[in-house]
């Protein structure tokens, strides 16, 4: 993709934000219910067991709670992967995706492409790719990053670490990496690690390419922080070199026992992603988010996130920012 080596043109017409998929609101895991209906006038059948069986495998997998309601979305997503394995049914499928065999292994039918996810993690990781969801933008939640540019004004001169944990396609991560910028200059001691559990948007990410005139951008910041395409992509930008070297992309399970993140962050972003686990798993991810943070370190969630019920973690420090405790 070829890029100008000037900033993005700030007089662009807006255009399309970059395309994101619906939010899957969180519930309480349990059994789909009796009356859930087969869909049996789709390309699949797909009817409660399979349904229920896909439920208890992604929240196993990444501790997504599904709703009862969502088994039409989850039809349409995982239908894809039945076509490019070459699966007839989702039972094969399942039963496939569970084998943890290569080709030729368990639960591969006749005509099975067995080039595609052989391995059981990556089988795995494209189930999981095709099941959560990326809802964002750039500068999503604004007074979150007034509250940031504050707080590394705060701590200027200090050797800093930041964690964006739901990374999806970059905006948010390099919204941080913006701000990191105009608070502290282009040399500050700060680093910034985003992961996501979905590897598919980490790549996108990397690539930080994006529609001119993306939602959350003014444009200032566009003129500054982007190089504008030009001949065919000339209604694109791409985020500047030298801001997303300043970005670590990696891939982590927020519900793994184990985290491998390094030192202690000073600040953390979670935001919009407690909403799809289900209480249990809620605490178990701020237990071991609480380890991973410095006393005393910021904590930024989702408007619509409450943790009043682990307040020996975290207390509230303002408008959806906690203090780690």
């Amino acid at each position: 993709m070829s890029f100008a080596l000037r900033q993005a043109d700030a007089s662009v017409a807006p255009c399309a934000a970059v395309n994101v998929r619906s939010v899957v609101p969180a519930t309480k895991l349990r059994p789909a219910l009796p009356s859930t209906p087969t869909l049996t006038d789709s390309e699949f059948s797909f009817g409660a067991a399979d349904y229920d069986r896909v439920r208890r495998l992604i929240y196993e997998h990444a501790g997504i709670s599904l709703s009862d309601s969502k088994q039409a979305m989850v039809y349409s997503r995982l239908s894809r992967l039945l076509r490019e394995t070459g699966h007839t049914n989702f039972q094969e499928y399942l039963k496939w995706l569970e084998s943890g065999g290569g080709s030729g292994g368990v639960g591969v039918g006749v005509g099975v492409n067995t080039s595609i996810g052989t391995s059981s993690s990556e089988r795995w990781q494209s189930f999981v790719n095709a099941l959560t969801t990326n809802l964002t933008a750039f500068f999503r939640e604004e007074h979150h990053f007034v509250e940031l540019e504050t707080e590394l004004a705060r701590r200027a001169g200090k050797p800093l670490r930041i964690w964006c944990n739901a990374a999806s396609t970059g905006e948010e991560p390099y919204s941080i990496a913006m701000t990191m910028n105009e608070a502290l200059g282009p040399n500050a001691a700060v680093s910034l690690l985003a992961t996501d559990i979905d590897t598919n948007v980490l790549s996108a990410a990397r690539r930080g390419v994006y529609n001119i005139g993306a939602r959350g951008l003014s444009p200032e910041r566009m003129h500054r922080h982007f190089l504008k395409g030009k001949g065919d992509n000339s209604a694109l930008m791409r985020i500047k070199p030298e801001l997303a070297r300043g970005v670590e992309f990696r891939a982590h399970n927020l519900i793994h026992a184990q985290w491998n993140l390094g030192d202690p962050f000073d600040i953390v972003f979670c935001r919009n992603v407690m909403i799809y686990f289900d209480a249990p798993t809620q605490h178990g991810v701020l237990e071991r988010m609480h380890r991973a943070m410095k006393p005393g370190g910021l904590l930024f969630v989702g408007h619509s996130e409450s943790f009043n019920d682990a307040k020996d973690l975290f207390r509230l420090r303002g408008k959806t920012i906690y203090e780690r405790v």
